[in-house]
């Protein structure tokens, strides 16, 4: 049985809150473990993250914005926690985001020093964003870190692991917690603070929301610069007794099934489009393990949901809705409540409203509030800036069912206006995916003289024709509108590292395709 959500129980630090868990679960117990395979106990990770945290905090000071540059693993994970023993502020690098991207997080984010890794660095050579990292700032590798780790340090982590509450930096709940930068799916990424508190809170909201069970594996590839995988990743099973398994890439897809076996994975963390490909390469048995799997980013697809059921047998797929704003999770489907084309049930804790899209009918553009609601967006100067009265403005337009079940219409910048008519891009990527169900498609507008707009679809299917687009429309009662009459085929549809659409990217391939048509 889920415990209910207490709002006072998020009251506390990240650290307070992981030495409160050793506690409630047993300072011995297996909490953290990678593909090197060997787990780490709470105690071990409070121990190494004073160790690590001590040597961190010579060249750093309190309330620094310290860059994380590292791949989901335990490596990671106390390097997070080593920074919050020491009340330093982790400020997570995407490092799939592009040179002039990581350039401008960590200039807004104030950040002189960056935490690396050479073995990552040569992994994913990564030199030419090193390179360029170190011309602003200074880049420290955490294998060089580690190999000055001597006895006084070591006698020092084990008396702070035997008293971590004398030890550890005291730290506030509203204090920053993280800084993370949002996917930037439509634009430049954004600067995102989340609070301990917001980060606690999510934590606790989730585990209110979904019964959890403490001798569970949870299986996270996703990386920690994105919310989804920090939060649902990484603080919640740490928080709540359950084993978070850290693999540094959710593009393996042949290594990834194997594992999750191996491990004895209970719950796993992915987008649509990786269960989708982890399905497809995996041997028989390999997922039936499984008690569900969380799907976050994008839409899960029919197609998917099926594919699961007939390899695998019944492992729920729970389609959630979340925002780096909201660290992330702002809504889940359940094991036993799980209600295909939604979003899921809005987490306790959290408040809604609902603007009026002119337009669009039957919903409008979701407001949420509560304890997991960011401290507020990164400005220009530095300083961070709240959400109004506490309101973040998703930019999505939703449905809220009575019971607070929640479905996604689209995003206010995923409609298009076609001869005076609002058309949802996304239905009409819902329309293409029904079509060609084993193919990714993309639909995005342009102007046109005479309709205002007028939709373009981006497929990676070779053969697609607007023909049995404009059938199935017309089979389904969906208006012919809706239907993109130009389609541009590609080999592959760009992704950003969150396994997120980069409509960004999109748009300029299709920018290019109508130049060149003109």
């Amino acid at each position: 049985m889920a415990p209910p959500f207490d709002v006072r129980r998020a009251e506390t630090s990240v650290f307070d809150a992981l030495i409160e868990a050793s506690r409630v679960h047993g300072a011995k117990k297996p909490i953290l473990e990678d593909q090197e395979r060997r787990p780490l106990s709470y105690q071990d990770l409070i121990r190494a993250s004073f160790a690590l945290g001590r040597k961190i905090s010579a060249f750093t000071k309190p309330r620094e914005r310290v860059g994380v540059l590292l791949p989901s693993s335990a490596g990671v994970v106390v390097t997070f926690f080593a920074l919050h023993a020491f009340g330093r502020i982790p400020t997570m690098l995407n490092f799939t985001a592009g040179i002039r991207n990581l350039r401008a997080a960590c200039e807004l984010a104030g950040v002189k020093r960056v935490l690396t890794s050479h073995r990552f660095v040569e992994q994913g050579k990564l030199h030419d964003i090193v390179d360029a990292l170190e011309t602003m700032t200074t880049v420290t590798y955490l294998e060089d870190v580690r190999e000055t780790v001597g006895i006084a340090d070591k006698a020092f982590a084990a008396a702070a692991g035997a008293f971590p509450l004398r030890f550890r930096a005291p730290v506030r709940a509203e204090d920053p917690g993280v800084i993370l930068f949002t996917s930037g799916s439509f634009g430049s990424p954004r600067g995102v603070v989340l609070s301990n508190r917001n980060l606690v809170a999510n934590a606790r909201q989730i585990e209110a929301h979904i019964d959890l069970d403490p001798s569970w594996v949870f299986f996270n590839p996703l990386p920690t610069f994105h919310c989804f995988g920090l939060t649902g990743g990484v603080i919640l099973p740490i928080l709540t007794g359950m084993k978070a398994f850290q693999y540094p890439s959710p593009l393996h897809t042949r290594q990834i099934p194997p594992l999750l076996k191996d491990t004895g994975a209970a719950v796993l963390l992915a987008t649509d489009t990786f269960v989708n490909q982890y399905a497809r390469a995996a041997d028989p048995g390999d997922l039936s393990g499984l008690k569900f799997v969380v799907c976050g980013a994008e839409k899960v697809r029919e197609e998917t949901h099926n594919l699961i059921t007939e390899r695998f047998g019944p492992i729920p797929l729970l389609e959630g809705y979340g925002a780096t704003e909201a660290s992330p999770v702002i809504a889940v489907n359940k094991p036993n409540d799980n209600r295909r084309g939604t979003v899921g049930g809005l987490l306790p804790g959290i408040e809604t409203k609902l603007e009026p899209v002119e337009g669009i009918p039957g919903g409008g553009k979701l407001y949420v509030r509560g304890p997991n609601v960011m401290a507020g967006y990164l400005a220009a100067d530095g300083t961070v800036e709240p959400p109004v009265g506490g309101w973040h403005d998703t930019g999505d337009v939703v449905s809220i069912s009575d019971d607070k079940w929640i479905k996604i219409l689209g995003r206010v910048k995923r409609f298009a206006k076609v001869g005076g008519e609002m058309v949802s891009l996304t239905a009409a990527e819902d329309l293409a995916s029904s079509v060609w169900p084993d193919c990714r498609h993309a639909v995005v507008a342009v102007a046109d003289p005479k309709k205002g707009e007028r939709l373009v679809l981006v497929t990676d299917f070779r053969d697609a024709d607007s023909a049995p687009l404009i059938a199935h429309a017309k089979a389904i009662g969906a208006p012919e509108i809706a239907v993109p009459r130009r389609i541009i085929r590609v080999p592959e549809i760009p992704v950003l590292g969150s396994g997120k659409t980069d409509y960004v990217a999109l748009q300029r391939i299709v920018d290019a395709e109508e130049r060149r048509a003109a």
